[in-house]
């Protein structure tokens, strides 16, 4: 099977270089020292196909974005609504994945939340906080992928 993955929709206030802290109390947090290694979008698209690829090793996952083009099978999309700290200080991801399948009218809409109580303080807790429920959430659109037509 062939996976092609749109480029990841951020909300607005995640759309910068600098790691934003929190969006809590109508007030946007941001760590004005530490910031994305590239585009956030840009990132956690990369990481998401590398993460899919690992879990489902029999298909082909690429990012829309990149140099190689496939014919897909299957199509995902996602919006990333909400990634930081809430006002008890936990990492926040939310969002919403689209998978639609080749030849099917309708597709698969989920939403997500996942929540991670940092175990480091400051940056460092919060990033990895941030991978692992980059990891969870690609754990949960697995299944969505294998229940289309399209898988053998």
């Amino acid at each position: 099977m062939v996976v092609v993955l749109h480029t990841v929709s951020l909300a607005r206030y995640l759309e910068r270089l600098e790691i934003v802290r929190s969006s809590e109390d109508y007030r946007l947090a941001v760590m004005q020292n530490d910031w994305w290694g590239e585009s956030l979008s840009a990132m956690l698209s990369r990481i998401l196909v590398d993460e899919l690829s690992q879990r489902m090793p029999h298909s082909t996952v690429l990012a829309s974005s990149g140099a190689v083009i496939a014919s897909p099978d299957a199509t995902l999309a996602l919006n990333v609504q909400r990634l930081d700290e809430d006002a008890a200080g936990r990492v926040v991801l939310k969002a919403q994945a689209s998978v639609e399948f080749k030849g099917c009218d309708q597709p698969i809409v989920r939403s997500f939340r996942f929540i991670d109580v940092p175990q480091a303080p400051g940056t460092s807790g919060e990033v990895a906080g941030i991978s692992a429920m980059v990891g969870q959430l690609a754990d949960e659109i697995v299944p969505m992928l294998r229940s289309g037509p399209a898988v053998r």
